[in-house]
């Protein structure tokens, strides 16, 4: 069965820090550039983070950078977003996507056919 698994979301505390991870199984993760997203409530879903087939390549949404940081563990077949100094406006689901290239080019705003499997999701709240 082809999925994919997030975990790690949670409730923190402005400025904190989460690592959510992703778990694929079904297929390779190095095998597709991988993407995180996310979607706040009465907002659209936007793309948060991509990292290229070849693990080398990153990319990261303006809102995030510095902050977050996106990575690939082969042998766990997992891709891992890191979200450090997290503020209110980072509270959203996130949702870790495979996507149908090779490279994070555009990732944000590909026809919908590009995104191959979708998780279910992850809650992650930044509240004092």
């Amino acid at each position: 069965q082809l999925q994919l698994v997030e975990s790690g979301g949670g409730l923190v505390q402005p400025g904190g820090s989460l690592t959510l991870s992703c778990a694929a199984s079904g297929f390779t993760v190095n095998n597709n550039a991988m993407a995180w997203f996310r979607q706040a409530p009465g907002k659209e879903r936007e793309g948060v983070s991509c990292i290229g087939r070849s693990g080398t390549t990153t990319s990261y949404a303006d809102s995030v950078r510095v902050r977050f940081t996106i990575s690939r563990d082969k042998a766990a077949n997992t891709v891992t977003l890191q979200m450090d100094n997290l503020k209110h406006e980072d509270t959203a689901v996130y949702y870790c996507v495979a996507i149908k290239r090779y490279y994070c080019l555009d990732y944000r705003s590909l026809p919908a056919q590009e995104y191959d499997y979708w998780g279910q999701g992850a809650q992650v709240t930044v509240s004092s």
